[in-house]
């Protein structure tokens, strides 16, 4: 199937696809039939983290597709055990030796751990990681703009992208506005919400109706016309495609305006704000 999701361009000038995968708890056999289903079906942008226990079974995926290596942009993510800048730099090799790679398209530090303290530490690991050849684009997950000012102030690097919790019941407007003004690309983890009340929402459910499209797919265009590259999961082949198909409509001002008015201020799913959230 011919790849139909457009590409951004990271500040690093790295191009990756609008619109990537997921693969959290895609595990083993099973795992990489899916991850290899997603791929077949036109997605190039494949999720992974250490903590996932799953980039052996990204790896494997890989070797069941016919699309050739360069086509695809694989993710993983430092742990936050691994944040000292020795352990940083052999969790990266071991993240490559797990799924049989010689480079990562993204390497993400997947949690700041303030409290912890070293992220500056992990980032200059990715930094010199990068110069080596390791990983072609740079970035974290879940910092906060105090934390990506940090990062520029002391090592002179900002990220290309900052994964964070997105949904429209946390829209994470402000953090959006610093990463659009200091060109840090918004990737959204968990898109579609893990609460099953999002496809239940009446709000939601009406403005699909209207455009023809189902509750998944709204939210996924909502999310790209937020410029925000959303990472949806699925072993389903058929919601596979339909998380892809949102490229043939467009939603308008005031449905934008509704899906942004669903945010709640306690709108985090599992209550991790950046700011105390400790991750090993």
């Amino acid at each position: 199937m011919t790849n139909q999701i457009p590409e951004i361009t990271l500040n690093d000038g790295i191009q990756i696809p609008a619109l990537g995968f997921g693969t959290f708890r895609l595990w083993g056999n099973d795992g990489a039939a899916s991850i290899a289903s997603a791929i077949d079906h036109g997605y190039r942008l494949i999720d992974s983290a250490y903590n996932y226990e799953n980039e052996g079974t990204v790896g494997e995926a890989m070797k069941r597709t016919s699309v050739p290596r360069e086509e695809l942009r694989i993710t993983s993510k430092l742990p936050g055990r691994y944040h000292s800048y020795e352990k940083a730099v052999k969790a990266i090799q071991e993240s490559l030796y797990r799924a049989d790679l010689d480079y990562y398209d993204l390497y993400l530090i997947h949690w700041p751990n303030p409290i912890q303290d070293q992220y500056v530490e992990a980032w200059q690991a990715l930094i010199d990681a990068k110069k080596w050849g390791l990983i072609r684009s740079i970035g974290v997950c879940n910092f906060l703009p105090e934390h990506l000012e940090r990062l520029e102030k002391e090592t002179g690097v900002l990220p290309s992208i900052n994964q964070v919790e997105l949904h429209p019941f946390f829209n994470q407007e402000e953090q959006r506005k610093w990463h659009k003004e200091n060109g840090v690309v918004t990737e959204s983890w968990s898109p579609l919400a893990r609460a099953n009340d999002v496809f239940g929402n009446d709000t939601i459910k009406d403005i699909a109706e209207k455009h023809g499209k189902t509750v998944s797919q709204v939210i996924l265009r909502w999310h790209y016309q937020h410029g925000a590259v959303a990472i949806p999961k699925s072993a389903s082949p058929q919601r596979q495609l339909e998380n892809m198909s949102i490229f043939d409509f467009a939603l308008n001002d005031d449905d934008m305006k509704a899906l942004d008015g669903l945010t709640r201020p306690d709108g985090r799913m599992n209550d991790q704000d950046p700011a105390v959230y400790e991750e090993f």
